[in-house]
This record gives structure tokens, C-alpha cells and sequence, in this order.
């Protein structure tokens, strides 16, 4: 899947292709053209999900009701036009958007966390922003007899990472207003303006030798116990709170 989508932009023709024939199939078949509308949008909306950055989503989840408008091969309300945005609010929260791009956590790259975070049996560890549910994956492969939790923001992704790892404890919620005080270990893999934020956070909740884990941006206002590296080359970043 990866190799295909650096074959940009053709992920996005595609999609617009599939979901301009899904459009056309159901006008044929009968279907009001606003039902016809919603199940194109809903499926670039879906399909945007793989994007490997905003602008990359935006064209995949928009492309198809924009060419369709500049088509005029339907007539429409205006207020139907909004419906492909109302979609995107469904699948990728406003407040979310300030946090990490929906980008997934490759299966081994949290493999040697035992190696200088070995947690006991049972151990809560946290995936703070748990998308569709790779990096639950991760930490599965990492530490199997942990108690996993997962936490995100968008309804639609917790549901689906719920689908994906029904051995996990999913639910909806603001990570950062969440309280981690629970947990042995939290993993992020949010993004570098995000990171004082969870400096902070873990300071102020996690207990004295609890884990705050990063896959590859660095907590800068924290000293890193180890750096390891992630089969694809990304650093991984291990911060323990002090040890009062």
C-alpha cells in the first residue's frame, strides 16, 4: 500500500474515478441524487484515510464533489454541497487537527521497547491518539501480556480501531484532557508542536517512573533515557518521569 501511494498522484484519480462510478451507478439504479452525493463523498472521505499528509487527504476526500460541481452534471441545493465537508468533520475533528496527521505506526517499529522499558505483567499502557489502531498493534507485538488502552478523538476512527483491536480497551476522548496518572506507559506519535504539551502532561500525571514514549519527534524539555530506531529508520524516543 505504501509503494502504491508514493505513485502520487494517481491514489487520488483513483479514488475520484471510483467514486464518480459509484455516483453514476446509483443514478442509474434510481437513486435520489442526493443519497448518490452522500455514498460517493462518504467513500473519498473513507479512502482519504490513507493519505500520508493533509493536502494529500484534502484532494482525495474533495476531488470527486469538486469535479462533479465544475461538471454541472448534476443539479443539486447549495446547501448539499456541504455535505463532503460535514463528512471530513465527522472523520478528522477541528480540534484534532492541531495533533498528528493520521499516519499509522509501522508493526515493528516499538519492538525493542522491553529492552529499556520492561514493564510487568499487566502493565496499563496508553495510545494516546490511537487513530485506526496501528500503533495498539505495535505495542501489542512489543509488550503481549500489557494491558493496552487506546484513546481518540474522531467517533468514525475509534470505532473502526475498535474493529481492528478488539483485545484493546478503545475510547472516544481528548487526549489532553484524559488523565494519564493510570498508566505505566503512554506512546505518542504526534507531532513536534505537540510535544512541550506532552512534556508537560506527563510531568504533571504520570507517576515517578512511568514511561512518555514518541515515535520519531523528540520531547525536547525532557532528558531522553534512550533513543532506539524503528526498522524504517525513525528514532523512538524513551522519557521515564523522575524518580522522586
Amino acid at each position: 500500500m505504501n509503494a502504491f501511494m508514493r505513485l502520487w498522484p494517481l491514489p487520488a484519480v483513483l479514488v475520484w474515478g471510483v467514486a464518480w462510478a459509484v455516483f453514476t451507478a446509483l443514478q442509474r439504479i434510481g437513486a435520489s441524487p442526493l443519497l448518490a452525493l452522500g455514498t460517493a463523498c462518504a467513500l473519498g472521505v473513507a479512502a482519504s484515510l490513507l493519505g500520508s499528509s493533509w493536502w494529500r487527504r484534502l484532494m482525495m476526500a474533495l476531488g470527486f464533489p469538486l469535479l462533479l460541481g465544475v461538471s454541472g452534471a448534476v443539479t443539486l441545493p447549495a446547501w448539499a454541497w456541504l455535505l463532503p465537508l460535514l463528512l471530513l468533520l465527522l472523520i478528522y475533528p477541528l480540534n484534532a487537527w492541531r495533533d498528528a496527521p493520521l499516519f499509522p505506526t509501522p508493526l515493528q517499529a516499538l519492538k525493542d521497547l522491553p529492552t529499556k522499558a520492561p514493564l510487568g505483567l499487566g502493565a496499563m499502557v496508553l495510545d494516546a491518539g490511537c487513530g485506526l489502531g496501528d500503533g495498539l498493534k505495535a505495542l501489542r507485538a512489543a509488550y503481549p501480556q500489557a494491558e493496552l488502552h487506546g484513546l481518540e478523538w474522531s467517533w468514525p476512527l475509534r470505532a473502526l480501531c475498535a474493529l481492528r483491536c478488539p483485545w484493546a480497551r478503545v475510547r472516544q476522548g481528548d487526549i489532553w484532557r484524559a488523565d494519564w496518572s493510570g498508566y505505566e506507559l503512554v506512546y505518542l506519535f504526534q507531532r513536534p508542536e505537540s510535544m512541550p504539551r506532552a512534556a508537560a502532561k506527563a510531568l504533571d500525571e504520570l507517576q515517578p517512573g512511568a514511561w512518555l514514549v514518541s515515535l520519531e519527534f523528540e520531547a525536547a524539555d525532557l532528558p531522553a533515557v534512550a533513543r532506539l530506531q524503528a526498522p524504517d529508520g525513525r528514532p523512538v524516543w524513551l522519557y521515564q518521569m523522575p524518580i522522586i
